[in-house]
């Protein structure tokens, strides 16, 4: 991706990866048992758009100059859709970040106390009373769209302002505010199975690899045909 500088190896870019999700998955999610800890309430979610949305944003920045800071499984099926990175990186890069969030998702469940992390499965995210799986599946598609459509144009296009992760941010924030109470907001298949696992909270999982997958090919196909 833009912004990487050199070519490292691929094992310290899965590094990279790993330790880059586990920083989002530790803020992200622990912004939300901090919430419920604290009994905000409705209010909470104000909260949990900050954490996960500089969460992620810290974590992009800190990682794109040797991975090019995908973060999220979805980010990197969708790099590989693109043509820019090989299937066997994408692979690779995946089973890091799935790594790098079951690790986070460990440390939150032996951080927090189980009264503040169980009743939210730890961070991990869930469909909102009334809400289908279909519609679960929709929204994280149409959330994870918005995502990948900003990592396109703001890190992975040359002709971008260098923002680092400022803008995937600010998207991830805005999502978090009109799809966190419905589907928990992940985006992300790695920031939803890794606390998922640790709680042993698999509801629906698949929701949140199959929503975010298909919203990152789509939203890398728009770019490349449409919008470069």
């Amino acid at each position: 991706m833009a912004g990487r500088t050199k070519n490292p190896s691929l094992g310290k870019r899965a590094f990279v990866e790993a330790l880059g999700v586990f920083i989002f998955v530790i803020l992200g999610a622990g912004s939300v048992v901090a919430a419920q800890y604290a009994g905000l309430g409705s209010t909470g979610l104000i909260v949990i758009a900050l954490g996960n949305g500089i969460g992620l944003a810290l974590a992009i920045s800190f990682a794109m100059n040797i991975s090019g800071g995908h973060i999220n499984p979805a980010v990197s099926i969708a790099a590989w859709v693109k043509g820019l990175i090989s299937g066997r990186e994408a692979v690779v890069y995946i089973i890091a970040q799935v790594i790098g969030a079951i690790l986070a998702g460990l440390v939150l469940v032996a951080l927090y106390p189980a009264s503040a992390g169980v009743p939210v499965h730890y961070g991990a995210p869930a469909l909102g009373s009334g809400v289908t799986v279909v519609q679960g599946i929709l929204f994280e598609a149409l959330m994870t769209f918005f995502l990948v459509m900003m990592v396109m144009g703001t890190i992975v296009d040359r002709r971008a302002p260098k923002m680092a992760g400022f803008g995937v941010g600010l998207v991830v924030m805005l999502d978090v505010f009109i799809g966190g109470s419905f589907t928990g907001a992940a985006m992300n298949p790695a920031r939803a199975i890794g606390p998922a696992i640790a709680a042993g909270f698999l509801n629906n999982w698949y929701v949140y690899w199959i929503g975010p997958i298909v919203g990152g090919i789509v939203a890398a196909l728009v770019y490349k045909y449409l919008v470069e």
